[in-house]
């Protein structure tokens, strides 16, 4: 197997100046996706075979309203047989070979490259990516593919072996330590089972494929469950299933079902044949599965990200230029909506004035518009609730800070949400500090003294992401060791705050964001989706 590497592909077509040939696969991607997937009713997939419920979901592009495709509204009883089919598939699988389950792995990465621009473009309709955003998400997933392909080669599968001599001394009776025949061991990690994989709309691809491979891969078989309800990608969900079963996942190895949280959702987190949880979302719905399950008397692994409050801290001492440009991606990327996008900066007061002037200046160039559209950087919000929090945090804004920009709804002519990103200057106490808005919505407040950036940086209950702009060694060495964040990023132009590349960054949240405080590709991650067994045998 090669070394890992970055799919990378809008850099490769751009830096080898092929950046129209880019344009054209997707805009040809958009037209057959529009002309040949939209509007079709899809199933479940349970076993390896189709499934309908009793009643239908309708999902919408957030873009225009034009319908997607219609879906099962999944039950318990949905879950409960993707439960079963899953287990009854759990002996096979994880007696597989790794190598063979990393061959199969790989091939999915393969799959997912060669229709990469076809599923980045229903990406894109389906939650209103860019197209620069959709082609780096399926990229990730590609990634992720590859990197824990290569982590359980290079690991041999998690199995290590050792022994202890045989002694010819003897004793009456045994004892911690005592002198005894050869002893041979394996430490060997195992999969747990069935996975409960449950999805966000915000990374449908990307965070749905790394969930599902470092289940798979491990030997686990999956129940996948997309976001179903008010933030629908279930489409997403589909094309995924179809890589993994075509690139020779057996059948009720992964299984696809939809539905609502409170049904889908509930039953994987309670159900006694579900060995582990997956899961990346908002805080109080990861809270509530936590809670459902210990209160069963279950005590499975729980493998969640659930968000962030993430601040950036633009110092006297930074590069005003590299703190606008990385700030205004990472807080109006994908129109805010991602759990690592910066919501709050804390600047030096001796430079407020000029980094507020120079942000101000950067968002009046991002445009606000249909997503599919070269030109446009911010598309819509995913969703009608999305933009009554937008409109909530505004008038919050506007009783008790100050509104420095945008603000107000942006009439496209499409029917979808769209808004103007929003800046406000406020007070650190103030509650849009403090929650998750998971919208283009940023707060900016000023300090006095590094320390007490710090403090404020650290005043949430949060810790996925946070950012520093600064050129004193001093600062930067204080943030690296005060910061509770898990993911943390130092004078970066492309993005204050997002961004991680696989194999290079892991992202991983502290305190609220996460449990386990180990994130996806790391090393590490593939460990959580495993339990370890002593095995001795005496000779």
């Amino acid at each position: 197997m090669a070394d890992f590497k970055n799919e990378f592909t809008y850099k490769k077509f751009l830096e080898s100046g092929r950046e129209e040939e880019f344009d054209r696969l997707f805009d040809n991607a958009v037209a057959k996706v529009k002309k040949e997937v939209l509007g079709k009713k899809h199933p479940m997939y349970i076993g390896g075979k189709e499934v309908f419920a009793n009643e239908e979901l309708v999902e919408y592009s957030p873009i225009d309203k034009t319908i997607v495709g219609t879906f099962q509204k999944g039950t318990r009883e949905s879950a409960r047989q993707a439960i079963e089919a899953a287990y009854a598939a759990f002996d096979e699988w994880s007696n597989l070979d790794y190598k063979e389950r990393a061959r199969i792995m790989d091939r999915a990465a393969d799959l997912f490259s060669q229709r990469k621009f076809e599923i980045s473009a229903m990406l894109s309709i389906e939650n209103g990516k860019s197209r620069y955003e959709s082609v780096g998400e399926v990229d990730e997933a590609i990634d992720f593919l590859r990197y824990y392909s290569l982590d359980m080669i290079r690991n041999k599968g998690y199995v290590r072996r050792a022994s202890l001599e045989a002694s010819t001394a003897k004793v009456k009776a045994g004892f911690q330590g005592a002198p005894g025949r050869e002893e041979k061991v394996t430490v060997a990690m195992r999969p747990y089972g069935v996975f409960g994989v449950i999805a966000p709309f915000n990374f449908p691809i990307s965070i749905s494929v790394g969930m599902s491979t470092g289940a798979l891969i491990t030997g686990n078989t999956v129940v996948f469950k997309p976001s179903s309800t008010d933030n629908m990608t279930m489409l997403s969900g589909i094309e995924i299933y179809k890589v993994f079963r075509d690139a020779g996942v057996p059948a009720g190895v992964f299984n696809y079902v939809t539905g609502p949280g409170s049904e889908v959702g509930d039953e994987l987190a309670i159900n006694p044949m579900v060995g582990g949880i997956a899961f990346t979302g908002s805080k109080s719905t990861g809270i509530g599965m936590l809670k459902k399950s210990y209160e069963a008397g279950l005590l499975k692994p729980f493998i969640v990200e659930m968000g962030g409050k993430n601040p950036v801290i633009v110092s006297k001492y930074a590069n005003l230029d590299y703190a606008v440009s990385g700030v205004a991606s990472a807080a109006f990327g994908f129109c805010g909506q991602k759990c690592s996008a910066t919501s709050r900066v804390y600047v030096h007061e001796s430079v407020k004035e000029q980094f507020i002037s120079k942000l101000l200046d950067k968002v009046r160039t991002f445009k606000v518009g249909n997503p599919l559209l070269k030109d446009n950087y911010i598309g819509p919000l995913i969703s009608g609730s999305a933009l009554s929090k937008y409109k909530s945090a505004v008038q919050e804004a506007s009783k008790n800070g100050r509104v420095i920009f945008g603000g107000k709804s942006v009439d496209t002519g499409l029917g979808g949400a769209y808004v103007e990103p929003a800046i406000m200057e406020g007070d650190h106490k103030n509650v849009l500090f403090h929650e998750e808005l998971f919208v283009p919505f940023l707060s900016i407040s000023t300090y006095k003294k590094f320390d007490e950036a710090l403090a404020m940086a650290n005043d949430v209950p949060y810790g996925l992401t946070a950012g520093l702009y600064s050129e004193k060694k001093a600062e930067i060495k204080e943030f690296v060791k005060a910061i509770k964040s898990g993911t943390i990023y130092i004078n970066r132009e492309t993005s204050s705050s997002t961004g991680a590349i696989v194999g290079l960054q892991t992202f991983v949240g502290w305190k609220s964001s996460a449990l386990t405080g180990k994130g996806s590709g790391s090393r590490f991650y593939l460990q959580q989706f495993m339990r370890e067994q002593s095995q001795t045998l005496v000779r």
